[in-house]
């Protein structure tokens, strides 16, 4: 038995001294392909699946995350709405009448256009009207009590969460309106849409009272948390994820699910499994192949190799090395010794250092060059001579600075004066910041560190710092206003605040009000600025949304006159608005066109001087609406006329009022060109700067 094993044994695996060197190379190759080959595509292929689950889960929970954060924009919308519906001068003079049983028309249509579920009219703590379906409004008006302005609720005569909002009406003591959504299957299929996966709402209560289910887990793990939870539910085939939604007095009023089909992601990982282990056949097929052909070119030569090999022991320099025969790894190992012994040391070595150098001067990413005594280049790595705009071969025999052209400081040229190369031959090192004109468009600002001299030669390291010194100016100059357009209307807050505190007693009422103006002037200006500057984020980062609704102008002019009334009448200007009764409706966001008139007039308020009028008006030409607004400021010069609606553009002049950040102009032309429409500055006839807005009506929209 013995023997057969030994038998056996000497048949897989031959004598290594009677094995010739290529049967060893194509073994080792083939062993060394199966071992890395099939480790690495196991190894692949378990990675790609964990990441492949990991996407899933990603996307879901982002998903999740998404549709949360729509709900909370969809109740910001709420409280605009509520606050524009108080507005309505008709529904304050039907309650004044006391009307009520003409107001739920006007409540029906408003929900209708802003895209509310239902609303409701209160006097007092009595429902007085409501359109919409039936709801448990006085549980609805108790949430909103504990919550404030914008609320979340669950009726209890549905099994449907709300979220809504309410606004006092006018003066009207008591009086509120209220809107709200349901977050029904209608709410679930647009954040559906807008998030790209399957959306769900779930009452909460459906959550505490339905029987266990595969989805319980995930629900009870995102409660628990209190942010979200995700998990794959093989059993029902999907990635699924829970976000719960809460009221802000801690309540949890519903879970948002958002659902992904395993199969989307198990087919495309399924599919590039199948396309890496077929690649990885080919490559193991050619990897062998590759290693009988290296095999034959290797162990061909060998035994020619070996005898070259004695002569070359025995000091016969001028000796060939012929293509010669297979095994001969033990005459090649005594021969190798003999080198070793008169060569190997030295050329060796050498060789090492040279190659060494070679890669740390090919492979950084500093550019090096070397100088002679004379400054002349003797050496210059392709890192330098593409940041000096020449070639290693143009480069080397030249004056240094020829090839580096540092541009010259009060007429004279640094070499004469201020050379870091001279510098380190008497310091031992030196370092300067060298601006080089390596050609009339492009400028480089370099540090460049000399070493001190060694064999005749001396190397300097170059360093390229244009971009980076360009982010910083950017980033210092951004800071910089941005500190300073701060700085400015909070010092004149903290002024009135300790104005009032010292006069508390002594002050006459009309001149707390006016300092309470004063603070209310300097937090509009600080709102208007960080809304400008969240805006600008929105639009760069490819989140600003418009909502396609049925838009009055002459609402948008009135709410933006609310809003940035209190500023004209600081400078004593006058808003004269001037829009036909027949004018058609826009197709458009009205917050985000609210916003446009806003800047167009906050711009106009601060160039025109004091005391003069603000003109608006509108005209309706083919399909579009045109706007304008107009003031009698100076208005820029021609040539940036176009250059100011830039981002961070402002304009050449001094500005009569604290300098803003320059985003006003073209966060009001991103808006505009999103909703398909146009914006002109021109200089009018009597002398007025004008901005003209084009907008597509209702009907071409």
């Amino acid at each position: 038995m013995l023997e057969r094993v030994k038998t056996l044994w000497t048949a897989l695996w031959p004598d290594p001294g009677k094995t010739s060197l290529g049967w060893w190379l194509v073994a080792i190759h083939v062993a060394i392909v199966l071992l890395v080959g099939g480790g690495i595509s196991y190894s692949a292929i378990g990675m790609l699946h964990d990441l492949a689950d990991e996407q899933g889960k990603a996307r879901v929970q982002l998903a999740g995350a998404m549709a949360r954060e729509d709900l909370r924009r969809m109740g910001e919308d709420a409280l605009t709405a509520a606050r524009v519906l108080t507005e309505r001068p008709t529904l304050q003079r039907l309650l004044t009448q006391g009307r009520t049983d003409a107001i739920p028309p006007i409540l029906r249509r408003f929900c209708e256009t802003g895209g509310m579920d239902a609303c409701a009219l209160f006097s007092g703590t009595q429902l007085a009207a409501q359109s919409g379906p039936a709801l448990d409004w006085e549980g609805i008006a108790t949430a909103s009590a504990e919550q404030g302005p914008t609320f979340m609720a669950l009726p209890a005569n549905v099994r449907l969460p709300v979220l809504g909002a309410y606004a006092s009406l006018g003066d009207t003591e008591g009086t509120r309106v209220f809107v709200v959504r349901l977050l029904n299957e209608k709410l679930a299929k647009t954040l559906s849409q807008r998030v790209g996966l399957d959306v769900k709402l779930i009452d909460y209560r459906s959550y505490t009272n339905d029987p266990v289910n595969p989805f319980t887990p995930l629900y009870s793990a995102a409660l628990a948390d209190g942010r979200s939870a995700v998990l794959r539910i093989t059993s029902q085939g999907v990635y699924a994820s829970s976000v719960p939604v809460f009221a802000s007095t801690g309540e949890a009023i519903a879970l948002i699910e958002a659902l992904l089909p395993t199969t989307a992601i198990d087919t495309s990982a399924g599919h590039l499994t199948r396309k890496l282990l077929v690649t990885a056949v080919i490559l193991a097929v050619l990897a062998v192949f590759a290693g009988v052909i290296l095999s034959e070119l290797i162990a061909g030569p060998v035994k020619a190799l070996t005898e070259a090999a004695v002569r070359l022991g025995q000091g016969d320099f001028s000796a060939s090395i012929p293509p010669g025969g297979a095994a001969e790894v033990g005459a090649l190992a005594r021969t190798m010794e003999d080198m070793r012994r008169n060569l190997v040391d030295l050329t060796g070595a050498l060789r090492r250092r040279e190659a060494e150098a070679q890669a740390v001067l090919t492979g950084i990413v500093e550019g090096v060059y070397a100088v002679d005594k004379s400054r002349m280049i003797r050496y210059l790595n392709p890192q330098a001579a593409r940041l000096l705009g020449v070639t290693p071969e143009e480069a080397v025999g030249r004056f240094c600075g020829d090839v580096l052209k540092p541009r010259d400081e009060d007429g004279r040229r640094p070499c004469d004066y201020r050379c870091p190369i001279l510098q380190a031959r008497t310091d031992g090192s030196a370092k300067a910041v060298e601006h080089l004109q390596v050609s009339p468009t492009d400028a480089r600002t370099t540090v460049i560190t000399s070493s001190g001299i060694v064999d005749g030669l001396q190397v300097q390291v170059i360093r390229d710092e244009t971009e980076l010194e360009a982010v910083r100016r950017a980033r210092d100059s951004v800071l910089a206003n941005i500190s300073h357009e701060f700085r400015t209307p909070l010092a004149a807050q903290l002024a009135s605040i300790e104005l009032l505190l010292e006069g508390m007693e002594t002050l006459q009422p009309a001149q707390q009000k006016e300092l309470v103006m004063s603070l209310e002037r300097g937090a509009l200006r600080l709102t208007r600025l960080i809304d400008n500057l969240l805006e600008s984020v929105r639009i760069e980062s490819g989140q600003l949304n418009i909502r396609h609704q049925s838009v009055e102008l002459a609402e948008v002019v009135e709410d933006a006159q609310a809003l940035i009334g209190s500023l004209l009448t600081l400078r004593r200007q006058t808003l004269e608005v001037t829009l036909p009764e027949d004018l058609p409706y826009i197709e458009g966001d009205k917050p985000r066109l609210t916003q446009v008139f806003v800047n167009l007039i906050a711009n106009a308020n601060k160039f025109a001087p004091e005391g003069t009028i603000v003109r608006i008006g509108a005209e309706a030409k083919d399909e579009y609406v045109l706007a304008w607004v107009e003031d009698e400021g100076p208005g820029p010069a021609a040539a940036e006329s176009d250059a100011i609606f830039a981002r961070f553009q402002r304009g050449s002049g001094e500005e009569p009022e604290p300098g803003g950040l320059g985003l006003g102009l073209w966060i009001v032309k991103s808006i505009v060109d999103r909703h398909a429409g146009s914006i002109t500055l021109v200089r009018t006839e009597q002398g007025r700067t004008r901005f003209t807005i084009t907008l597509p009506t209702e009907a071409s929209a």
